[in-house]
């Protein structure tokens, strides 16, 4: 099959490279792509969320399956735009509904649907603008830390948890009426905060059968030690230790089981991935966040360990056609680091040249904010390339990819020095 894979990061290059191993695939094009993702296929220059820039590579490829990588499109309705369109009727999209999207679209809307179906999560109030007096006085009977959630899609920076009561009123106020994050916090969804461990969990569905995914935790301070401001990832490790036996039972039952149910029930067109982020507290799961897509960097970790045809699962997936079973498993620990601009996640610097690409010989380079030019490799993003290494540890993982990540260099690179040492 002739396969669109949507998206240019970390999570769309180790996609590539697992559908790469599959025998049903014919042809793979990645669009945008990485500097990384053309060893797989053909990278198209389009925008994922201009729909007709996406129909036109989808006629002129012969594409049969959509694979939707980031959130965007899929918030945007990509799936129902192309289901809606005669011209595209043949073609199988793994990815939510608009709808359906909603889930990861809206803090409010996930939070109506936890509390509707029953599935533990913090206490919350969601607040506007005009609204915003009660909000002061809902932080008034919190105690800290506060956590403030913008409502809408802000590349994973709209959350802040905040420590000091005044703080958090003014940065309310800042959200609210002064756009912080754009449209995306004109609702704010104010939460208790729990104390805990967070991991995640993924299902792949069709919108009625489901497979669970390995489970992993990611690290999301830019600074050893969870310090410093929240990025979109700086390492991940699967399996996660504390997440088994007893734990992953409630978390199968109190959580996965009624989201899938609730999925079914509210009818959505649902076939793709459930992203469920948890905080452990205690040995009992809460749900922090939907996603409905896979996580990154947690893909860079998860898809490795599917020792299974990731393209047939998805197929299957878009054409309802996928077996509730256990899947099949490596044993092994995977662990990525990741390798960031100098100064992300705020302002930084593109162009720097990569070298000591071509000295990695154990473990999988993961490309994410890179880019061809003058049969050079630059950097193009703020998380440039994540190193994922495998052992029979979670030590041995580690040490594996440390060692990958001081064999890369460019200019101001940094990375965090301690991925996984909270779990040794």
């Amino acid at each position: 099959m002739n396969v669109l894979l949507l998206g240019s990061g970390g999570r769309e290059f180790t996609f590539a490279w697992k559908f790469k191993q599959s025998p049903l695939l014919t042809k793979l094009f990645i669009a945008p792509g990485n500097g990384g993702t053309d060893q797989f296929g053909l990278n198209l220059a389009l925008n994922p969320e201009d729909f007709l820039e996406v129909k036109s590579a989808i006629i002129e490829h012969k594409i049969d399956l959509v694979v939707v990588g980031p959130e965007g499109p899929l918030v945007a309705g990509i799936k129902d735009q192309i289901l809606a369109d005669e011209n595209l009727k043949s073609v199988l999209v793994l990815g939510p509904d608009k709808l359906a999207a909603t889930l990861e679209g809206s803090k409010d809307f996930a939070k109506e649907f936890m509390v509707k179906y029953g599935i533990p999560t913090a206490a919350y109030k969601t607040f506007t603008a005009e609204t915003l007096e009660q909000g002061y006085q809902f932080l008034d009977s919190l105690t800290a830390p506060y956590v403030l959630k913008a409502d809408g899609l802000a590349a994973g920076k709209g959350v802040l948890i905040l420590q000091d009561l005044i703080e958090a009123k003014k940065e309310l106020n800042s959200m609210l009426t002064e756009s912080k994050f754009g449209q995306a916090s004109q609702t704010v969804v104010i939460e208790e905060f729990l104390e805990g461990v967070e991991l995640s969990i993924f299902t792949l569905t069709d919108g009625e059968n489901y497979v669970v995914l390995p489970e992993a935790k990611d690290y999301k301070r830019i600074h050893d030690g969870d310090k410093g401001l929240n990025t979109g990832g700086m390492g991940a490790v699967s399996p996660v230790p504390f997440a088994q036996g007893e734990f992953l039972e409630k978390v199968n039952e109190k959580i996965i089981k009624p989201t899938m149910a609730g999925i079914h029930a509210e009818g959505y067109d649902y076939s793709g991935f459930v992203f469920f982020g948890l905080i452990n507290k205690g040995g009992e799961p809460y749900v922090i966040e939907y996603n409905v897509r896979m996580g990154d960097p947690e893909t860079e970790v998860v898809l490795p360990r599917i020792d299974e045809d990731l393209l047939k699962l998805c197929a299957d997936a878009a054409a309802g056609k996928l077996e509730s079973r256990p899947l099949n498993l490596l044993s092994q620990t995977a662990l990525t680091v990741m390798l960031v601009s100098g100064g992300y996640p705020e302002s930084y610097e593109k162009g720097k040249e990569i070298s000591g690409l071509e000295t990695i010989k154990d473990g999988l380079l993961i490309h994410a904010g890179t880019k061809h030019e003058n049969k050079q490799t630059l950097t193009s993003g703020g998380r440039v390339i994540s190193c994922t290494a495998f052992g029979n540890s979670l030590e041995a993982a580690q040490k594996k990819a440390y060692q990958m990540a001081s064999l890369i260099s460019f200019q101001k690179k940094f990375y965090r020095k301690d991925i996984g040492n909270d779990l040794l």
